[in-house]
């Protein structure tokens, strides 16, 4: 019983924590008009993994901006999971989680089965483990 409430506890800290650590990426990335419209036309996605992912075939341009976010978030991932004594792999998917609440309607994430959708108006479809 309290192995399960202190995993309980530990993955909430885990999600607030994920949630501050990337705020800063995404609003330096939307200051960037390539992001804001490879976001908006579908190129790119928020993956369940905390990573941004390629819906469709990027171009050069795009695949170096996704692969220099990735990066970033990455470390920051790091930095956020040696804080609070977990591991990387456990903080970008609470990251994931997070970002895939906060997508606006139009925009692409990746649902729990691996496939692309379309966020509707309604709450998109999020891995079962999400906090």
């Amino acid at each position: 019983m309290f192995e399960f409430i202190r995993k309980n506890k530990a993955v909430a800290i885990i999600g607030g924590l994920a949630l501050t650590a990337i705020v800063a990426t995404p609003v330096m990335a939307q200051r960037d008009p390539a992001y804001a419209a490879a976001r908006a036309s579908g190129a790119i996605g928020e993956k369940s993994d905390g990573y941004l992912g390629y819906v469709t075939s990027p171009s050069g341009a795009v695949k170096a901006m996704v692969e220099d976010l990735n990066i970033k978030r990455k470390a920051a991932y790091t930095r956020k999971a040696q804080e609070t004594n977990s591991t990387v792999e456990q903080f970008a998917f609470t990251s994931g989680c997070n970002l895939i609440m906060r997508t606006a309607p139009g925009e692409k994430y990746q649902a729990p089965d691996g496939s692309w959708q379309t966020r509707s108006s309604s709450a998109p479809m999020r891995d079962a483990r999400c906090p």
